[in-house]
């Protein structure tokens, strides 16, 4: 097992857990203290905070070690469970990183409130005997700024960057490979130590149909499910051909039908929705639409389909992640190709950006997106922001440059903005 620490309050104890339903707490992103835990989107999903237990993983096997560590822990819990919706009792919250290498993260809080079509819930989990009190969630106090904040060249200068898409270009017209998504960062530095809190509110209030998080220092707003499992249903929406949205609507209608009738950014597209399809096929059946939606979010429009099937073999949302990454809309095809490609011409470390983020709860369904439009907090004034895009034939630097700067726009906005309107 490719276990790199863990941290659990009563080693070898049970898990002790109790959810019960609440009046409705009010917006749950208030309830969040500043290094808790957050799966938001449209007003509903999980906060939580306190950690009962914790696991670091790292290699090729971190996915299935995780279902594995997680399957034992909830084995002998005690659960009194008087809610029975996805994500009440026993969950956990996780963080994986792209590549084999790096530290993943799987951590249990002692609390979690919800909230799922019209259900809201608390859950206090402990090892041991001891049962946590049952308090009613209360609003904490709301963050203010970090000030003023200041943007820098990441691993490659724009310069760089550019080159090392050329680059990639020129491999596939060689035909080493068909696809490969190269990523590109960005450094903040703000002026006062920030509260991760400040940029949430305005990612969830200015992109509410991505899902919003928080996970051990990763933050942000993705629009890009890698797969819900609910009950034996599987859900994936894959992206892949963006352009970006000029503010005009007329305008902006005409884009999305140049990029419906685009065939660069449909061949982008349906490499990674086969490389979710065909993973996905091997546990039941499936049902992939032929043509792709343009999915309309406030910054860029995107080429979505969503993919939906049945798994008849009981794995695990867990499970099917180590399946599903990297898909073709983070890495490339072929994937081993891609993988050299992006090692070689992106000289950066993605850490946990581009990996799954999400959480899985005792039945073992849950939701896990691919963790895009994010930043990982490096120090209390430092954060590194990062985008990706698509490199097939036919792309062009200076387009790839403006979709990774359309990219990176929700998380400088967020960090920048003033506090959302009540």
């Amino acid at each position: 097992m490719s276990l790199v620490s863990v941290s659990v309050e009563a080693v070898g104890a049970h898990l002790v857990v109790r959810s019960r339903r609440v009046d409705d707490p009010g917006a749950l992103l208030d309830l969040l203290p500043r290094d808790g835990l957050a799966w938001v989107r449209r007003g509903d999903g999980m906060v939580g905070w306190g950690e009962v237990a914790r696991w670091e993983l790292s290699g090729a096997d971190r996915f299935a070690d995780a279902a594995d560590l997680w399957r034992e822990a909830v084995r002998g819990a005690v659960v009194r469970d008087d809610v029975q919706v996805p994500g009440s009792g026993p969950v956990a919250f996780g963080s994986f990183t792209f590549a084999d290498e790096g530290a993943s993260v799987l951590v249990v809080p002692e609390v979690v409130v919800g909230r799922r079509d019209g259900v809201s819930w608390v859950t206090t989990i402990s090892a041991g005997d001891r049962v946590p009190p049952m308090s009613a969630p209360e609003p904490r106090e709301a963050p203010v700024s970090a000030g003023d904040v200041a943007f820098s060249a990441g691993s490659l200068t724009t310069q760089e960057w550019l080159a090392a898409v050329t680059t990639a270009v020129g491999r596939i017209t060689d035909g080493d490979l068909d696809k490969v998504v190269l990523a590109r960062d960005v450094v903040a530095s703000t002026e006062n130590p920030l509260d991760p809190r400040w940029p949430l509110e305005r990612l969830a209030e200015q992109y509410p149909g991505c899902w919003t998080f928080q996970v051990d220092g990763l933050l942000g707003a993705t629009p890009e499910m890698l797969i819900r499992l609910d009950n034996g249903l599987a859900t994936s929406r894959v992206l892949a051909g963006t352009i970006r949205r000029t503010g005009d609507d007329a305008h902006d209608l005409a884009l999305a039908a140049s990029l419906a009738r685009s065939s660069k950014d449909h061949q982008e597209h349906e490499f990674a929705v086969r490389s979710v399809a065909d993973a996905l096929a091997r546990h039941g059946t499936l049902n992939v639409p032929e043509t792709p939606f343009v999915l309309h979010l406030p910054n860029v429009m995107h080429l979505a389909t969503d993919v939906t099937g049945v798994v008849h073999d009981g794995r695990t949302a867990l499970e099917l992640v180590a399946d599903l990454h990297p898909s073709a809309a983070v890495c490339g095809t072929p994937t081993e190709t891609a993988r050299d490609v992006i090692a070689e011409l992106e000289r950066l470390d993605r850490g946990r950006y581009a990996g799954p983020v999400g959480w899985i709860d005792a039945r073992g369904d849950g939701e896990w997106a691919i963790a895009l439009r994010c930043a990982h907090l490096e120090g209390p004034r430092r954060l590194r922001l990062y985008a990706g895009c698509g490199i097939v034939a036919g792309s062009s630097p200076q387009d790839e440059l403006a979709e990774a700067e359309a990219k990176l726009t929700p998380m400088r906005e967020a960090l920048q903005s003033a506090r959302p309107s009540a």
